[in-house]
């Protein structure tokens, strides 16, 4: 009788296409880990800059309106602190646009792993 081949089976096909899928699992894994470390980056930079933003704001503010009005001490110093107060209230709105800009991912979380996840289904579905 013929020995039968342990290498060919049913079972060690089985084994190899469970591997592979681990395998796959575990790229697509460590990609989630790479692209959760690149948001927090991102997220990280913006934050630093909307602070950095912040601060010399107010540095700004509080010498500016101090040199404005010590400038028109005598006739106009409340038309020179209501235009300093709308000029900065201003420069405020642009500086919180440009970190809510930075901040803002356009393709969305987790693009990069969604997209070959989408490849892997792609491949997977049968031919017709």
């Amino acid at each position: 009788m013929a020995e039968i081949n342990r290498e060919t089976g049913l079972l060690v096909s089985f084994k190899r296409l469970c591997a592979t899928v681990l395998e796959i699992g575990q790229v697509r894994l460590e990609l989630v880990g790479t692209e959760l470390e690149l948001e927090k980056k991102r997220l990280f930079e913006g934050m630093l800059w909307a602070l950095s933003a912040l601060l010399v704001l107010g540095v700004g503010l509080v010498m500016f309106c101090g040199f404005i009005i010590l400038l028109v001490w005598e006739g106009y110093r409340l038309a020179a602190i209501g235009v300093m107060a709308l000029i900065f209230l201003a420069g405020a709105v642009a500086l919180f646009l440009q970190a809510r800009q930075r901040l803002s991912n356009p393709k969305g979380m987790f693009s990069a792993s969604v997209s070959e996840l989408n490849k892997d289904r792609l491949a997977l579905k049968p031919k017709a």
